[in-house]
Order: C-alpha cells, then structure tokens, then sequence
C-alpha cells in the first residue's frame, strides 16, 4: 500500500474525531485501564516517530538515498511494549519494533531525535549509525540493551531463552552477568515466524525448562498482523500453536491502552515468576511489506481497508482527544511538522559518512589480538585449587595421555580458572559424553557449570549464544559432526554475525565442541560418520579448530577459549572420534600416539596460535598436507617413504579456519612437490582450499591432492571403499614423486 493512502486516511481519520470533556493527565485515559493520560500522549510520540520513520524510509528510497524500506507501520503498539519493561532488560526485536525502540530510547533518557537519529543513520546505511555503522539496518544498542537481530525470522529465539538462562545461572553463580539479576529477557517475533523450526526450538526450550522448574525469564512477544509476507496465518493460529507450559497473554495492539495493560501483567508475570511467556499482541500491517510490495496483488481492497481502519495511531489520536488531552488540528499539525522535521533529518543523515572500503567493513567482524590471547592461554588456577579440581592427582604427573584424556583434562583445567566456563551438551554431564570425553566433570564442578540439555542442537546453540553475549563462556558439545549441520544457522546466522553487526558492542564468545569425522571402523553409517566441513568454512570469522595429536588438542583447546573469552571469537574445535582412544602408531604397544600433559609452567612455551600449522620431518623431497585423522595415516605412508630414501615431510594444518597459508608455503617452497591428504570430500573438501592458496600465492611446483569420495559414508566395511586410505595416500605419493607403486 502506498503511503500516500496511509498519510490521507490518518488526516482523515483525526479530522473526524470529536473532542470529549477535559481529563486530568494524571488519571486513566479511560476507564478500565491504568495507562494515563500523560502516559499515553508520550507514547504517542514514539508511535508517531515510528511511523514517520516508515515514511521517510520509503521517501528516501525514492530519492536514491535510503537501502532499507521493511517498516513498523501498524505495529506502533509494541511502544506500550516497551514501556511495560525496563531499559536494562535485554530485548531481542523483531524488524517491525520501531516504537519499542524509540520508547526504550526515551526511556533510557536520552533525546527524543537520538533515537528517530539512530534509524536514520541505518536507513542511509551510514558509517556513524550507533550499532551495524551501515553494515545493516538494525535495531540494537548497547547503553539500551538492545542486542541486534540481523534475521528476524525466528531465528533469535534459540538465543532469547540463553540469555533468559543465563542472568539465572550468573545469579545462581554468585557471578557478576551483563544484566541484572532480576532481568527478564523480552523477544519479539512476527505470527508466520511462529511456524519456523527455530521459533519450535526456542519455545520449546523455554517450556522444556519450565516444566521442570528451571527458571527462564523470557518473554515471547508475537505480534500478530495475520500475514507473512504474502501468504495468511490462519485466524487463532497464533494461540492454538503456544505451548500449554508457558503462560499466555493477548493484547489488541491496535489499542494502546490493552497493550500497556496486558504487556504490564505479562513482564510482571515474568519477572516474578522467573518463568516463560508468550504474549500476543494482535496487530495490522500497513503499507505492505516493505517499499516494493504490491498488496493488491495478494490482498483485496477490503481487506486493505479494514486494516486501515484499526491503524493503532488513528486509536491512540483518538484516545487523546475523546480524554480532552489533544485536538484534531492540534495533533494534524504536530503531524506534519514532525513530517517536515524528519525529512529535513533524513536528508542530513544521507549526507553522513558511508563504509568505503573492505578493511574498514570487516574490521568488527573477527578481531584478532594474538599476543593478548597467548598471555591468557596460560591462565591456570592457584595451585592448591587446581589440584582439588584434579582430586590430587594432576594430569602432568599421570603419564602420556590420548587424545580424549587430554581435551578431558584441559577441561578441567579452564572450569577450574574460570568460574563462568560451563560445559553442556546431550549425555556430557552424568554419562560424561558418547565417548566419555567429559567424564567426571559434573561431579567435580556441579550441575550449575556442566549439564545436560534436551535433544536439540539448535537450543544447544541457542543457549551458548544466549550465555555468551551475558558475560559468561560457554563450551557446548555437538555429539556428531554431522547433527551440527541442521543448526548452523545458530551459527551462521546468529554467532558470527553479532560482533560483524554492533562492531563489536556485542560478543558471543564459545568454544564448540563437535565429535568428528569418521573411520569408527564400520560404526554407525553416515549421522555418525561425516566428513564434511565446508558448511563452516564458509562462515566469515569463524575459527575452525582440527587438532589430532593429544598435546595439540590441549594446546589449541586453550588457545580457543582464550580467544573467545579475549576476542570474542566463535570457535569449532573438531575432535576426531577415531583418534579419541588411539594410543599406537607403527605396532601394538608403541604408544606412539599419546602425549604427556603440559604443566601450567609450559603453557606459554606450548601455545599454539590461532592459524599455525605443525611440520613433522624435514625431507626436501615431497610436503604432504594434512589435518584429522590423516595426519597419523600420512605419518606412516611417510616413514616407509623415507625409509626407501625419499625425504618427506608433514605439515599438520590444525587450523581449518583461517588456514595457516603462511607455514603452508613455506613446507610448500621447501620442496616443490605438494600432496594434499583430505578426509573431507572431493568436491567443496578442504583441499580445494588449500590448492587455491598454494596457486593464489604463487607457488609454481607439482600439486596433487587425494581425497575421501563425494559420497556419504555407509555402513560396516563398506566405508572404506570412500574414505581416504592409508595406502592411497602412499600410492599418490608415489607417483608424484615419480617412484613406482610399492609392491606387497
């Protein structure tokens, strides 16, 4: 609907209103209700900026300066919203939250024009805009407790209910959170967002947590207009959907007074109760969807109409002049006047510094500060506490350890430093994980900081990305690679984006522990064995972790959590399933796969940087380039290499993301022959990478890559007919070197 037609029936409409006797602004606007007077005409000011911002927003458009036209217009009453809450409540918001945003602005006591300023400066994607800095138009700020929400569509409902948990768990504690301690944490979503899998996930969660009495503050805010995007939500839809564990509100959002009312009853509910609710708040959608949108085209002209008909600012004009609080002259003329103002403030935001480069764009997105993150990569806890923690007996003194007794130990080690560290996860607390990797640790630390979660990677997610934009440091467990792949979005869409979109006002610091790969000797098939990880290399900022030695899994599993808990970095470590147990090399017995523990005193000495590769040997005659469980398979195909005279050697990646291209090169240069051994597939595997950065750099040597197969891994023996082999990695050795295949 053009807004034209909005503009002339709100003239219209107002002009039609008849003044009623004089109220004092200090009682009721009507009866039965507790909104004021006084109150409601503040309101009505954000209600009005809200709208105007539409506006101005589809005004610029047309004037070539404004980048974003999906607007509030009809939803005005989540000011009352707004008003129901208080400013250090974090409020994660729905695009359509303009007068929540203008009231939380007002409320927080700043200027009136700081807040129609803020939008502004989004709108004209303008490099001084307060959050996103013209990275994208955002509601969020950081002195509102605003968190910004880049994909509205239901997506930040996993997160809403972490962040609920997480100002009861900093509480429980005796931890200082990012909110106060009787915070509530406020989410609002559209009516079609309700159908989404992760608004499933996030009220789920939250009633999972209720009916077992677990406390979780949230509350739900759907604001209901019947329509997403084109297509109709069924009338009652909204209601029939809740969740009969979580308490339920319905409010007319067209009318303010209901929406101050019951949005008051419902915080409260919420506040007191420190339990979930959903409040829904009936509304209409003006003006489309956003600039481009034809309704006529979907939606008849009476429908348009009747819509028009309970525009909530036409409602709350009227509340003012029937109480005798405005008059219609009086309220048209502060109409365009604000109009006049707001178009004057638009063309001065348009006029403001915008992104002119790539450094300068993606500067928030994965800061790197790598001597502060070696400096705390060597923080261990007072010496007597530690040995508590390790029940006397320290891991240094126990002897060589595998690989899962040392990410165990390292565990341990960082929840016993760091009081906000929690550890959670499906089976991680009392059966200590699928492969016994967190065992004991609940027992050690307590049900508060390791913990069980229900059967939802995305609630998994949702809940470390909730504790860690509240202060704390979480490390979930994914139980198997391949179940991270139906909640990446957490990732993707909700972890790294954050600092990207607030230049770091915001941070989601975790560690993402993910049980990986495959060669579990015919176990399982292919959810339990999966070798792809392109899904994440993909995702701008993100470090992906890929140890295979057991001192390297200690080494880099403190590197990662001193860079989320200095960085704010957003971690995946894969550790792989095959070699949690693996204690041989060559023969039976040789317990050449086990690595002794790092005393706190050697920490410093053995760090491990974010993006530096290990290098095993020093032959000039071939590099072989591997991560996972290839490197033990490319360790041993190089020992019978060089036992037949041919120099090898082996360069361990670690780091999947970012790539270490520096140390890459280098063992590349060193002897002109690369063979790249990739357990991932051969289309979109980390060797594609890898050939791209040898090339990309200039590096004029022989290149040969072998790989697992693009095929999914089945079941039993069958697997070994496309995983990655030992003896492939040999034969291809072989014949880049130019020597004959080896004869058994």
């Amino acid at each position: 609907m053009a807004r034209d037609t909005v503009e002339t029936r709100f003239t219209e409409a107002v002009t039609a209103l008849s003044p009623g006797a004089p109220r004092d602004p200090g009682l009721p606007v009507r009866d039965g209700t507790t909104l004021t007077g006084a109150r409601c005409r503040e309101l009505f000011e954000f209600q009005l900026g809200s709208r105007l911002l539409d506006v101005t927003a589809r005004w610029l458009r047309e004037q070539g300066q404004g980048f974003y036209t999906i607007g509030s217009a009809g939803h005005e009453g989540n000011a009352a919203v707004a008003a129901a809450l208080r400013v250090t409540d974090p409020a994660l918001l729905h695009y359509r939250s303009g007068a929540f945003y203008l009231t939380r602005s007002a409320m927080a006591g700043r200027l009136p024009e700081e807040g129609l300023r803020d939008v502004l400066l989004g709108l004209t994607a303008s490099a001084e805009e307060p959050i996103s800095g013209g990275r994208h138009k955002v509601f969020g700020h950081p002195d509102l407790a605003v968190i910004p929400q880049t994909s509205t569509i239901a997506s930040h409902l996993p997160r809403a209910v972490g962040v609920a948990f997480a100002i009861e768990r900093a509480r429980q504690l005796g931890l200082p959170g990012r909110w106060p301690a009787d915070a509530i944490a406020v989410c609002s979503l559209g009516d079609a967002s309700m159908n989404h899998a992760s608004a499933l996930t996030g009220i789920n969660t939250a009633a999972y947590g209720a009916y077992q009495k677990l406390a979780l503050p949230v509350l739900f805010v759907c604001e209901d207009n019947g329509l997403g995007l084109s297509v109709r939500t069924p009338d009652g839809w909204v209601e029939a959907a809740r969740h009969p564990a979580i308490r339920y509100f319905e409010a007319d959002g067209c009318d303010l007074a209901d929406v101050h009312d019951v949005a008051r009853a419902a915080a409260d509910h919420v506040r007191e109760t420190r339990s979930p609710a959903l409040l829904r708040v009936g509304t209409v959608r003006l003006m489309g969807h956003a600039g481009s949108d034809v309704e006529l085209s979907y939606r008849s002209k009476r429908e348009i109409d009747a819509d028009l008909l309970r525009d909530p600012l036409v409602t709350t004009a009227r509340l003012l002049v029937e109480a005798g609080l405005a008059t219609p002259d009086g309220l048209l003329l502060h109409y365009e006047t604000t109009r006049e103002h707001l178009f004057k403030m638009a063309m001065e935001s348009s006029r403001r510094p915008r992104l002119t480069s790539a450094a300068e764009i993606v500067g928030p997105l994965a800061p790197r500060t790598p001597a502060a993150v070696a400096a705390a990569s060597t923080t261990a806890a007072a010496p007597d506490t530690r040995t508590r923690a390790f029940g006397g007996r320290l891991p240094e003194q126990e002897g060589p350890l595998t690989f899962s007794q040392a990410v165990n130990r390292t565990l341990v080690d960082a929840l016993a430093a760091h009081p906000d560290t929690l550890v959670f996860g499906e089976d991680v607390a009392r059966k200590g994980g699928v492969y016994g990797v967190t065992r004991g640790l609940q027992k050690r630390f307590g049900l508060g900081r390791v913990f069980d979660t229900h059967l939802d990677e995305q609630a998994v997610l949702g809940l470390a990305l909730g504790s860690g934009v509240s202060g704390l440091l979480p490390v979930p467990e994914i139980q198997y690679l391949a179940y991270l792949h139906n909640a990446l979005d957490q990732i993707r869409g909700e972890a790294a984006t954050l600092q990207f979109f607030s230049r770091g006002a915001f941070r989601n610091p975790m560690v993402v522990r993910v049980a990986s790969y495959a060669y579990q000797k015919g176990f399982g098939g292919h959810f339990h064995n999966d070798n792809s990880v392109a899904a994440l290399r993909d995702i701008p900022g993100l470090v992906v972790a890929s140890p295979a030695r057991p001192d390297d899994a200690a080494s880099m599993l403190r590197s990662c959590l001193a860079a989320a808990r200095t960085d704010g970095s957003v971690c995946v470590f894969l550790e792989p399933i095959a070699l949690y147990n693996t204690r041989d090399m060559f023969e039976d017995g040789d317990g050449g796969w086990l690595s002794p523990y790092a005393p706190p005193a050697r920490w410093a000495e053995t760090h491990v940087p974010i993006g530096r590769a290990r290098s095993y040997g020093d032959g000039r005659d071939l590099t072989i380039v591997t991560f996972g469980n290839g490197l033990r398979m490319s360790l041993r195909a190089a020992v019978r290499l060089t036992a037949e005279g041919y120099g090898c050697r082996v360069l361990d990646l670690r780091w999947l993301s970012p790539l270490p291209v520096e140390d890459l090169m280098r063992a590349a240069d060193l002897t002109g022959r690369v063979l790249v051994a990739d357990e991932t597939r051969r289309t979109g595997g980390v060797s594609e990478g890898i050939v791209t950065e040898l090339l990309d750099a200039g590096f004029t040597g022989r290149i040969a890559r072998v790989t697992s197969r693009d095929s999914f891994v089945p079941l039993g023996e069958a697997a070994g007919h496309v995983l990655l082999s030992e003896d492939e990695i040999e034969t291809a050795a072989r014949k880049l070197l130019g020597r004959p295949a080896r004869v058994p």
